[in-house]
């Protein structure tokens, strides 16, 4: 019994220091998904040159989850996608996936067709893989109308898992 215990308390110790569920890179990579009016929440994060603050994006995240739990919203980690736009090198928007709308003020939709790609590096090379998306598009006579960018991995759990993917969203 004591044996039982003791696992399941490691097992409780090791989700507590892993705040990221497993990723599935063959979910996203190279896949085309037709969204009409998928359901976000949206808040705006203040950067500096393109880089966010990086307490801010976590207080912006658990913002976002909060008002989706206060609006009986539910969700699976696993499945919910946090997107991040960058509109400009002083501001990002971050938007969180949602079942349903939210009658706020920050509810948006998004609709088009997207193909995604999954990366593995450091977050310094987004713009590589930026640059590389836009190669393979034009490779199928596409070009990205905008991106979006999932990051699957908190830093902490990018070096827990030993990856740090991204899916490159590009609206085409």
């Amino acid at each position: 019994m004591e044996k039982i215990k003791t696992e399941n308390q490691n097992k409780t110790e090791t989700q507590k220091k892993i705040c990221c569920p497993i990723f599935n890179p063959e979910k996203y990579d190279n896949k085309v998904h037709n969204w009409n009016k998928k359901s976000f929440l949206k808040e705006s994060i203040f950067t500096i040159f393109h880089m966010p603050i990086p307490w801010t994006i976590n207080k912006k995240i658990k913002s976002l989850c909060n008002q989706a739990k206060n609006n009986n919203i539910e969700y699976k980690l696993e499945d919910t996608l946090i997107l991040f736009e960058d509109t400009s090198a002083f501001k990002s928007n971050i938007y969180l996936s949602t079942t349903n709308s939210i009658p706020t003020e920050n509810n948006i939709e998004i609709s088009g067709k997207f193909l995604s790609k999954v990366y593995d590096g450091p977050y310094k090379d987004t713009p590589k893989f930026i640059i590389q998306m836009n190669e393979y598009l034009k490779e199928q006579n596409k070009t990205a109308k905008k991106y979006y960018i999932h990051y699957a991995y908190c830093p902490k759990c990018s070096k827990k898992y030993s990856h740090n993917y991204m899916v490159l969203f590009a609206e085409i």
